[in-house]
């Protein structure tokens, strides 16, 4: 099975502007399909910004929105499958959530975060309930969760168990925390034995400094692209034959004894 190329593209848009942050998509799903990337995924709402306070409800789209509608416009001409961060409206309630789109324009997954960081995503967003959410794109299993989720080590182990292959966060990871993309991530990685795709916002927005760092880790622990702490897009492989081959050697999952672990829930 051949490997899918995945774009990390480590930006934060230009904040309140999405038809400016539309143009940017677009502008990087063109270079990531030109570079032979199957996937594009950009930071934690990236549709909008991060530091966006009380412009959260104005900004908010339903899932099937109008940006939603032009990012699978962009996915079909560039042939490439895009995964991005918006402030997704249901009702009354606003969701911090990530949707995948295929590369036929269609929707294949929406997740909305399960654990919000912080007093703006506490008084802006409602905590989603689903903690796996996958699908799948390019003969790899592809599950979304969002920045704060991925130190939640439960979190990942659901995905492990639900057999996510590549494990996609878009993130907004603030200073001092980088420690998270440069150990944790790869760590998840290889616990679990499957890619983690862990893409960053950068720079200073609002009180917000992001770190950058973005990062596709493997399941033996190593980075296959590490971005630095400045706007970039960066690619790496997601290998199935690698990750088969990985997780017959590493019995982690196989050796669980879930007997011992009742306590913990």
């Amino acid at each position: 099975m051949p490997a899918l190329r995945t774009a990390l593209l480590q930006s934060s848009g230009r904040l309140g502007a999405v038809a400016e942050n539309l143009k940017a998509l677009d502008e990087a799903a063109g270079r990531a399909a030109a570079a032979g990337a199957g996937l594009l995924v950009a930071p934690e709402l990236f549709l909008t910004g991060y530091a966006i306070g009380d412009d959260v409800a104005r900004l908010a789209e339903p899932a099937d929105g109008p940006a939603a509608a032009a990012i699978g416009e962009l996915a079909v001409r560039h042939g490439i499958g895009v995964v991005y961060g918006y402030p997704e409206r249901d009702g009354e309630s606003v969701y911090n959530s990530a949707q995948l789109i295929g590369p036929d324009g269609t929707s294949l997954a929406n997740y909305r975060k399960t654990h919000l960081f912080g007093c703006f995503e506490r008084e802006s967003f409602t905590p989603g309930e689903q903690p796996v959410v996958q699908a799948e794109l390019g003969g790899v299993r592809v599950g979304l969760m969002i920045c704060y989720d991925v130190e939640f080590p439960e979190n990942v182990r659901a995905h492990a168990l639900a057999g996510t292959d590549l494990l996609v966060v878009p993130t907004a990871q603030m200073h001092p925390f980088q420690f998270v993309a440069e150990s944790v991530v790869p760590v998840r990685a290889f616990e679990n034995q499957m890619y983690v795709a862990y893409v960053n916002r950068v720079g200073q927005e609002g009180e917000f400094e992001f770190v950058g760092l973005s990062t596709l880790a493997g399941p033996d622990g190593v980075a296959r692209a590490r971005a630095g702490r400045e706007a970039e897009l960066v690619l790496g492989d997601v290998d199935p034959e690698f990750l088969s081959a990985s997780r017959e050697n590493n019995p982690y999952l196989q050796d669980r004894r879930p007997g011992l672990y009742a306590s913990l829930v």
